[in-house]
This record gives structure tokens, C-alpha cells and sequence, in this order.
């Protein structure tokens, strides 16, 4: 992505030269990345092109396919063991972004979560103004429910890209000042030479394709262990959740998939895409593929050989899409794609009732009918798209202006932070919640 030098919106910035963006950086994940690059530029618009950003990342060669470093953008990886590394990394900078959207849950990993905790408090005890950027809220444990409850109400702002992640925050008593945007992948903006990307690649689809963005909901959350098996390995001492009930779970989940799309080509005549929105969706998406009757009709596209751009630009040549994944139905908004969710978290639901298509188009994928609801949305969705994308082009202008909004709250902190690096008491000013 090309960031053109333009005036920064604070001029006369205070003293701040360092900004470290704390997030789930270079896991070959399609929403990161794309938030990510929309933060950078963020940062960038604000305070200007000679502010120095460090990204911390334990995956710094996957994170180099879409970084490149410079004076003024550095990659900084951490050990699996971080808190010595991050502590030294939260004391060397003036101001702490968190970038990762699902900040404070432990639907994915508690290991995730205390990095971000981490790295808040850290903050915190060197007086160095902490920012969630855009973030959510979800299942907590009892443990981190009170983790998260101390350290992030300790945060200078919170910025929440829905109501609902808000509305959580504040029944756990968070009590930092709280504001309410949209997610930064909103305003991510794609490559033009991608636009026709999926037709060049596989010209079968110049006729239409319906897209299958799959999460295997079996692996997680990543747990701590000593050993495991390698293929379940995230990076050792932590491994993805692994039994033998949730082996043959997966395989029934694949089955079902490949059944559907299966059905879906013969009766509907499009070639199947599965999009792979993180790397470790591939081996799923595989599995799926390795199933089916019609597999020479279906193409992968994964996150661990296309950019977000890219990914970006086939979630919006798509026909329909079928998504378990929360970026892919934020990035493929913008050409109103219509879609079905097949959800296990808060941030699908959240979306999906912003969007305004929550009863009609989430499906939980614990659901006995799941498939069978499954079959009849797409046929709905097929023979009259339309029903659904005046709805989706609606909310997608709202959404976006929403976004644009996280740029606006920045700059205002900032301004009105004073930024001292010592032990002082630090004196942000309450946001008004934006609805």
C-alpha cells in the first residue's frame, strides 16, 4: 500500500516520537493485515511521516511479506516467554497502540489476551498512554474477566468498533473513558491492479463463484503444553486444542461442507472458492476440499500466498459468500457481496446485527439444522440477491463513515493527553461515546 505525504492533522506534536502497535502481527492473517496497514496509516495522517512505529511480532518472516522497514517502521520480534521483551519494548516508545481487534477475549488463546494485558500495564507503571484502537469484546474466564477488569481500566481510551463490545466493557466495570467507532478495516483500501484479480487467476470464475471462508472452530483456544503433536504446534509451549472428540467433530464439519458445495455446484452451476482468511484455515479448507466430488471445481486461495489486498479484491468478485470469518465479511462489504455467517463468536453477531441481517443470516454452528438452514439461505440469497445487498450498501456507507472516526479520536487524545514520561499522573479526557 502507498501512503502519500501529506500534512500531519497535529503539527505541533507533543512529546512523542515512538509508537509502538501491539497486535496479533505477522500471522498470515488477512484482517490484521489489513488493519494493520489502515493503523499505520492512521498513525502516520496524525503525527506525521518522521513518527518512528515499532510492530512486535513472534512471526517477523511472515510479517516482512507485507512490512517493509525503514528508519522510521521497524519489525521487533518476541520470544513465546515476553514479558521481559515487551516491558523493554513498552519503556522505549511514548505511546501504545493496540491493533488487535479481538484484544480483550479468550475465545482464541488467554495467552493473546495477557500480551495486550501486558503490555497495557506496563504502560501504565511508566506513565506511557495506552490506546485500544478499534477493538472488541468477548468471552472472558473468570480469571481474565478480573484481569481484564483491572488492567483495562486502566487504559487511556478504549475504542470499541461496536456498541455491544462497549456495552460489555462497561458491565464488567471497566471504567476507562470508553468510545464507539467501526473496525479500521472499514477504510482499507485495495490494490486497483487486484480488481479483476480472481478472473486472471482462474478465468472459470469470470462466471460467477460463491466463496467459503471456513474456520476449523475445533482448534481452539490454543492451550499451554509441554509437547503435542507437531501439526498442532502454534509455537511451542503453546499448541491448538486437540482430542479425539474434536478430530472427529472436524472431520463431520468437513464432510458437511464438502456435501454442501457439492450440492451447490450441481444445482447452481459456480465453481467453489474457498478463501483461507489466516494461514491455518488452509489445512481445513483442504480437508473440505479433499471430500468432494466436484473438487476440480473449486480453487483455495490462502492469506500465506495473497496479500489483503489481494484477498480483499476475490471476497468482492465473489457471487455469495458463506463466512465464519469476521474480515471477511468487513472487507467484502464494500461491493456488497451477500452473505451468509456461520458464527461461534461474539464478533460475527455483533456485525451481523449492525449490518442488520443477524436474524435472517447468522447461523450458530452448533445449530443440528445447520446445513439445511445453510442450503436454504444460499437459495434465497441466489435467486434474489437483491433483498439483501440494499441493506448491506446501506449499513456499508454507515460503517465506513464510523471508521473514519478512530482517526478523529486519535488525533483528539493526543492533543489533549499530556504526554510526560515519568511516574506523574497522567490527565486524558473523557470521550462521548459515538452512536
Amino acid at each position: 500500500m502507498i501512503v502519500e505525504k501529506t500534512k500531519p492533522i497535529i503539527e505541533n506534536k507533543p512529546n512523542i516520537h515512538k509508537v509502538l502497535l501491539m497486535g496479533y502481527n505477522g500471522a498470515n492473517n488477512t484482517g490484521s493485515e489489513a488493519r494493520l496497514l489502515t493503523i499505520i496509516e492512521d498513525v502516520r495522517k496524525v503525527l506525521g511521516e518522521d513518527i518512528e512505529i515499532t510492530i512486535p511480532t513472534m512471526f517477523s518472516d511472515n510479517l516482512r511479506r507485507y512490512i517493509k522497514e525503514g528508519p522510521k517502521l521497524k519489525i521487533a520480534e518476541y520470544p513465546p516467554v515476553y514479558f521481559l521483551t515487551l516491558r523493554r519494548l513498552v519503556r522505549e516508545h511514548d505511546l501504545i497502540l493496540l491493533t488487535e481487534g479481538s484484544c480483550y477475549m479468550d475465545t482464541w488463546s488467554f495467552y493473546l489476551l495477557w500480551a495486550f494485558l501486558w503490555v497495557s500495564w506496563c504502560g501504565f507503571k511508566n506513565s506511557i498512554p495506552v490506546v485500544a484502537y478499534a477493538v472488541d469484546s468477548g468471552s472472558l474466564s473468570a480469571l481474565n474477566r478480573m484481569l481484564v477488569q483491572k488492567v483495562a481500566s486502566k487504559t487511556d481510551l478504549i475504542i470499541t468498533r461496536t456498541q455491544a463490545s462497549a456495552d460489555r466493557l462497561k458491565a464488567g466495570k471497566i471504567s476507562a473513558p470508553i468510545a464507539v467507532t467501526a473496525d479500521c478495516a472499514f477504510d482499507f483500501h485495495t490494490d486497483p491492479d487486484d480488481n479483476d484479480l480472481l478472473k486472471r487467476i482462474w478465468p472459470k470464475a469470470a462466471s460467477g463463484t460463491i466463496g467459503i471462508a471456513a474456520v476449523d472452530f475445533y482448534l481452539w483456544p490454543v492451550v499451554f503444553r509441554l509437547w503435542g503433536r507437531r501439526k498442532n504446534c502454534y509455537r511451542w509451549p503453546f499448541y491448538y486444542s486437540d482430542s479425539r472428540e474434536r478430530r472427529v467433530a472436524r472431520e463431520t464439519m468437513a464432510e458437511n461442507y464438502a456435501r454442501f458445495a457439492d450440492r451447490t455446484i450441481e444445482k447452481h452451476g459456480r465453481p467453489i472458492t474457498f478463501i483461507c482468511m489466516e494461514e491455518l484455515d488452509e489445512s481445513f479448507a483442504r480437508l473440505i476440499q479433499s471430500s468432494m466430488r466436484h473438487k476440480d471445481e473449486t480453487r483455495i486461495f490462502s492469506s500465506r500466498e495473497y496479500n489483503a489486498s489481494q484477498i480483499t479484491a476475490i471476497l468482492r468478485s465473489l457471487d455469495l459468500l458463506i463466512t465464519s470469518r469476521y474480515h471477511a465479511g468487513v472487507l467484502s462489504l464494500d461491493a456488497a457481496v451477500p452473505q451468509v455467517a456461520m458464527g461461534h463468536d461474539q464478533r460475527l453477531r455483533d456485525l451481523y446485527r449492525d449490518l442488520g441481517i443477524y436474524d435472517q443470516y447468522f447461523l450458530e454452528h452448533s445449530s443440528p439444522q445447520l446445513f439445511q438452514l445453510l442450503d436454504e439461505r444460499v437459495e434465497s440469497l441466489l435467486q434474489n440477491p437483491a433483498c439483501q445487498q440494499i441493506i448491506l450498501r446501506k449499513n456499508s456507507q454507515i460503517q465506513q463513515m464510523r471508521s473514519k472516526y478512530n482517526i478523529d479520536l486519535l488525533a483528539e487524545f493526543i492533543t489533549q493527553t499530556a504526554w510526560i514520561r515519568t511516574k506523574a499522573k497522567r490527565n486524558p479526557q473523557p470521550k462521548e461515546v459515538i452512536s
